[in-house]
């Protein structure tokens, strides 16, 4: 089975979304953890940007051993030397060096023409592979470029060294089937040769972002760009937990594998929420809090009865800890008894319809039960009970007193 290498790019790309910033010491905390979660590259950081990215790269690429350690360049000379000075400690060191190939680039914002762009690309790649082994070269605003001038520009990074090639939608503009076309007609173009990588680098303005990465990874691409929790300049990269647990959960449909540890996501995703002070919404695939929460009642019963209803992985696959049945408005009764037995409370049906009235009207008006509401109404409750049988349910559930 084909492996899809996992580029995560969130010490990067991720950390040039405003409020994100990290220092060399989060960063370091963040490569570690990125290490154990089984990554192939890790991203550290533009070299050239500040002498704070130079040494926050030089400090992953000194302490990570495990995978692959990647400085960003652009394909100029003194960018590519400050990379390669970074990654010097680096045992697995690669640079990325990146031209736009867009015509709306090459003439509004590089000033160039298109044979100076291949120029740059062919100097600069073999320049960089004079001093590394491993040379990634990125068409910036691949999806909005001439598809023949984007081939030769893959052509001449090929020639001149470059083993890695990266299709980026720059900004968010493609869709699925267009961005897969690009990476069949580069594939065409070149002829599948030995030893070169085709990968996707997406971006979520149109939301597209992990499913245009799904859609490249059809389309032959064994490299995908990503960041945790989805996090990136605009409206962020397309999310690794997301790519990840969806080649895991459809891989009979994919066939490939990643080499990512799955359960170390959640503890990933948390730690790089807690160094950067933004929590995901709780919406978030895989992630979020609500990813494993149940409220409906019809979801509920059937998680009680067997989890596949509602779940297409557990929680503890990712390392969520456990999932959650919320009590609200939509909440079921068996959900409601499930809760009461777990806090040690047994009750007759006559009993459980009472709770399950109180339950609602709390809920109807803070929108979810807590845990003391629950106890008070189920104490209130139990009250009414015949002293002889209030005893004995006292005696039996200690945990509720």
């Amino acid at each position: 089975m084909d492996t899809v290498h996992i580029f995560d790019t969130t010490l990067r790309d991720g950390e040039q979304s405003p409020g994100f910033s990290m220092n060399v010491e989060e960063k370091l905390r963040l490569a570690r953890q990125l290490e154990q979660l089984g990554v192939d590259v890790i991203e550290a950081g533009f070299p050239i940007a500040s002498p704070g990215d130079l040494q926050a790269v030089r400090g992953v690429a000194s302490e990570i051993r495990g995978c692959r350690v990647a400085a960003l360049a652009r394909a100029r000379k003194q960018d590519v030397d400050a990379a390669l000075e970074a990654l010097q400690p680096a045992r697995q060191p690669r640079l990325h060096i990146f031209l736009a190939t867009s015509d709306l680039h090459l003439r509004y914002k590089l000033r160039i023409t298109r044979a100076e762009a291949l120029e740059a690309i062919t100097s600069m790649v073999r320049y960089g592979r004079e001093g590394c082994p491993e040379v990634e070269f990125s068409a910036e605003d691949a999806s909005r470029s001439d598809v023949e001038f984007l081939c030769d520009a893959f052509a001449a990074a090929k020639d001149a060294g470059a083993t890695i090639l990266n299709i980026p939608d720059t900004v968010g503009y493609a869709v699925p089937e267009e961005y897969a076309m690009l990476f069949h007609r580069v594939r065409e173009r070149l002829g599948d040769p030995a030893g070169i990588t085709l990968s996707a680098h997406c971006h979520n303005d149109l939301g597209l972002a992990v499913a245009n990465s799904l859609a490249a990874v059809r389309a032959g691409a064994r490299q995908v760009e990503c960041t945790t929790n989805g996090i990136g300049e605009r409206a962020g990269n397309a999310s690794l937990e997301e790519i990840v647990v969806a080649l895991a959960v459809r891989q009979a449909s994919f066939g490939v594998r990643t080499n990512v540890h799955l359960e170390k996501i959640y503890s990933t995703s948390r730690l790089l929420s807690s160094i950067t002070g933004v929590a995901v919404p709780p919406n978030k695939a895989v992630v979020g809090a609500n990813a494993f929460a149940h409220e409906a009642g019809i979801h509920q019963d059937g998680i009680i009865k067997n989890p596949l209803t509602y779940e297409i992985i557990s929680p503890e696959a990712v390392g969520v800890p456990s999932r959650q049945l919320v009590l609200g408005k939509h909440s079921g009764r068996n959900a409601l008894r499930l809760e009461l037995k777990e806090l040690g409370y047994e009750t007759s049906d006559a009993e459980l319809t009472e709770c399950y009235r109180q339950v609602i009207a709390v809920a109807d008006q803070t929108k979810q039960v807590r845990k003391r509401d629950l106890l008070a109404i189920v104490h209130q409750v139990l009250r009414k009970r015949p002293a002889a049988a209030a005893a004995a349910v006292a005696r039996d559930t200690p945990a509720a007193t």
